[in-house]
């Protein structure tokens, strides 16, 4: 596991820096430099280049270095704003994290059934959208701003369940740990065509000859009566599994309604 203390460039965990700097950075309580700033940057615009590299070529491309080239400034302009990468990524997160939320309110009533599909689809859009974010571990994550009102939103949308406070926190980590493996099913599969030089059609018809003759064996008769487009890549994995959640929580949700 990469880590980094101070002002390195190899972290890829959440709340790896200076924790109490962060939530300064964050909540916007931190001092603004005060000797020397550059004209025209800003702690915003550093986040968001950070971001805008790590969305293109991935987290280990982004460093204060390569930053200061992106930004046309000097490297040390922008320790006056942020610490280090660690520090960085903490921020990096907080941002892409806002912008589920941009259009919602949270003291809009909604179904709870609306709520959990909204929330499995807007996250695996975000980890589409950011595929860094399946590289970090985000065990202890520093929550900023957006990330409370991330959770202030699920809550909401979940408030008709009529679970206990555990069972629905239990709810939200469930939906997000399913969209977390689909979304890295998704990545390592362009991540693994990237490497390899050879597409998903390529990888599996390169296999077909052997698998070809396993079936004929007679020792796989369960696979081997597979219907052919059993393994069709049109099939909506991701929407039956959030339906099948959803039809787990439905069942909960009558248990407690009847007092169970």
């Amino acid at each position: 596991m990469k880590k980094t203390t101070g002002t390195g460039d190899t972290s890829t965990t959440s709340g790896g820096g200076g924790i109490g700097r962060s939530l300064e950075l964050l909540w916007g309580t931190g001092e603004r430099p005060s000797r020397g700033p550059k004209p025209g940057l800003t702690l915003e615009r550093i986040v968001a280049a950070a971001v805008a590299i790590a969305d293109a070529e991935g987290m280990d491309a982004v460093s204060m270095r390569r930053l200061s080239t992106e930004l046309g400034t000097g490297t040390m302009s922008l320790y006056r704003y942020v610490p280090g990468k660690a520090e960085l990524l903490d921020l990096m997160v907080d941002r892409v994290q806002g912008e589920p939320l941009d259009a919602v309110d949270a003291r809009e009533p909604v179904d709870w059934r609306t709520a959990v599909e909204s929330m499995a689809r807007t996250h695996l859009d975000l980890l589409r959208r950011h595929p860094w974010l399946l590289k970090l571990n985000q065990a202890r994550t520093v929550l900023g701003p957006t990330a409370v009102r991330g959770l202030e939103v699920s809550l909401a949308g979940l408030q008709d369940m009529g679970l206990g406070d555990q069972e629905l926190l239990s709810t939200i980590i469930t939906v997000q740990s399913f969209v977390i493996g689909v979304a890295r099913m998704e990545a390592e599969a362009v991540e693994a065509a990237k490497e390899t030089g050879l597409s998903h059609e390529e990888f599996w018809g390169r296999q077909l000859p052997y698998l070809e003759r396993a079936m004929a064996s007679g020792e796989f008769p369960l696979v081997a009566a597979l219907d052919e487009n059993s393994f069709a890549t049109d099939f909506d994995h991701f929407g039956f599994g959030l339906r099948r959640l959803i039809a787990g929580f439905e069942t909960l949700v009558a248990e407690r309604a009847r007092g169970k």
